[in-house]
């Protein structure tokens, strides 16, 4: 409970948590109800966790997919004497640990995060004797940011996480910031802890596949009919929307495309996008076929807008018309069209639009700095690869020749700063080299950037000039996602239109120069997603 006289040593919360235990089941639920009612003061909810602290002489090996999982140092190998802190305390290098194995290896928790849509089951092996603890989140409705939020697992300690609310990956834009007197109530979970064992220690291993077999088991009984709280809605008390996506692009096909594998869901209605910054309501997500048909289940009853990403096309959509559920309802919504922002024809373009800079160059990590787990997959996931930027070019910035460059081997995966002394950085500014045949003076040419992560950076874009005060884009400081410290490949998204002129065109080479300005740190910078630039609208639609 909560009342005035705690004020400043509580949160002002009423914090409803509910444990539930069922016989015969090796394991146990978890949830929670919070609420801020009308008499409680403003208040910034940053982090809502469950967190285990597992016994550090059985647990030493760690699981979080498929092929992430690997033996773990020790939280004594992080201590002074044994670790040497990195650039924040998170991140150690291991010079002395108990298990030489171990020695020269970086460890940092956010190595081992996960997308929220992946972040289902992970957790810890224990080989004498032979147990596993796993915990296991079957829906993401109570979870913030959407389904490509990314967020702790597990870690050294050995800890094991179940997350409800952070800020992770997104900055302040995901804290949940409450007015005073204002009225929120939401249900987080519940979660299921799973516990098992085997008796011959050589096929401890087999544990995890026995927790992703437990994982289905979880989703599939999602929602759960136990929960005796009024707050938790039962599948009856739910709803389905179901429907077509398409995409229409006329300068692709004449035809709509179906929007294939794309990523389609309810959150609070908002803006386009709206849906990676959104942190008090539910959210519900699924994924379209080939065919781009989807259908969403067990939605609780409440007014949404119906958001879409799709893979190979930039921006976001957004079905106009806000969605009202009821109890047991079933919305046929037909088909359903996202026009991508487009205003020509694409004259070049850099990156995949997926949301991820994983396509582009991402450098070996230095050998001083490596943690073994990534030395053959997902190298973005290695320590202090921002700085390999300024190895790579110590004098002269990035310069990308449209044409002749590969973005997969001549386009680094961050623009970052280069740091020229004792803490004290400069800017970056990348150059695109190109070249335009005929030139139409009197049209109106558009790039499109299109940002993976932002941290604390300032964009700007020039063309041809790159000494103007006026820049054609100027951001100001955006984003506080920290993907590039946290060994992410993306964080929030951000798409800018900047118009040129044909008269700031010329008729041979012509040079783009984007600019981050910020220099405060290591870690102000951005990853792209994809960049392009359209030429004039096409009068005939056969070109």
């Amino acid at each position: 409970m909560w009342s005035p006289q705690v004020q400043g040593e509580q949160a002002p919360l009423y914090i409803d948590r509910r444990f539930v235990v069922f016989r015969d089941v090796p394991g146990f639920y978890s949830y929670a109800i919070f609420e801020h009612t009308k008499d409680m003061p403003a208040f910034h909810l940053n982090t809502t966790r469950i967190a285990f602290m597992l016994n550090k002489e059985k647990f030493h090996y760690m699981v979080i997919t498929d092929d992430r999982q690997r033996f773990m140092p020790s939280a004594e190998d992080r201590l002074p004497g044994r670790g040497e802190p990195l650039a924040y305390p998170e991140a150690v290098l291991l010079v002395d640990p108990i298990e030489p194995e171990f020695k020269g290896e970086v460890d940092d928790k956010y190595q081992y995060s996960l997308e929220n849509k992946d972040n289902q089951v992970h957790g810890w092996i224990s080989f004498d004797p032979p147990v596993g603890f796993w915990q296991i989140t079957p829906s993401n409705e109570f979870r913030t940011g959407g389904p490509f939020k990314q967020d702790l697992t597990s870690h050294v300690n050995p800890t094991t996480l179940a997350i409800f609310l952070t800020s992770h990956y997104a900055g302040t834009e995901l804290l949940v910031k409450f007015e005073t007197g204002e009225e929120w109530k939401k249900v987080l979970g519940p979660v299921f802890t799973y516990f098992n064992s085997i008796s011959d220690k050589d096929m401890a291993l087999s544990l995890w596949d026995d927790a992703k077999r437990q994982m289905n088991e979880e989703i599939e009984s999602w929602p759960y009919s136990f929960p005796t709280s009024e707050e938790f809605p039962k599948c009856d008390q739910r709803g389905v929307v179901r429907g077509r996506l398409l995409v229409q692009d006329r300068y692709l096909s004449k035809e709509n495309l179906p929007g294939k594998v794309a990523s389609v869901g309810l959150a609070a209605p908002g803006d386009a996008g709206s849906w990676q910054r959104e942190n008090k309501g539910y959210q519900f997500w699924t994924t379209t076929d080939e065919d781009g048909c989807f259908v969403i289940k067990n939605i609780r009853a409440g007014s949404y807008n119906l958001y879409g990403v799709v893979p190979g096309f930039i921006g976001d959509y957004k079905y106009e018309v806000v969605i009202t559920l009821t109890e047991g309802c079933d919305i046929e919504l037909g088909e359903i069209v996202y026009e991508p922002p487009r205003d020509g024809p694409t004259l070049w373009e850099i990156g995949i639009p997926d949301r991820s800079a994983a396509e582009f160059y991402i450098p070996d990590p230095n050998p001083k700095y490596v943690n073994k787990l990534y030395l053959n997959q997902d190298k973005f996931r290695q320590y202090g690869l921002w700085e390999r930027y300024a190895e790579l070019y110590p004098e002269n910035d990035l310069v990308y020749t449209v044409g002749v460059s590969d973005y997969q081997k001549d386009w680094f995966f961050a623009q970052v700063n280069r740091e020229i002394g004792d803490n004290v950085y400069q800017s970056s500014t990348w150059q695109i080299k190109f070249k335009i045949g005929n030139v139409d003076q009197g049209g109106t040419y558009t790039l499109r950037v299109a940002l993976a992560a932002s941290n604390h950076a300032e964009l700007q874009v020039r063309i041809n000039d790159p000494t103007t005060d006026l820049p054609l884009l100027s951001t100001g400081e955006i984003g506080g996602d920290n993907a590039i410290a946290r060994h992410a490949i993306h964080g929030i998204y951000w798409l800018f239109t900047v118009t040129i002129r044909g008269s700031l065109l010329l008729g041979g080479e012509n040079t783009i120069f984007l600019t981050q300005a910020k220099t405060a740190n290591a870690f102000q910078g951005i990853m792209y997603d994809y960049i392009r630039l359209e030429g004039p609208s096409c009068q005939n639609e056969n070109l």
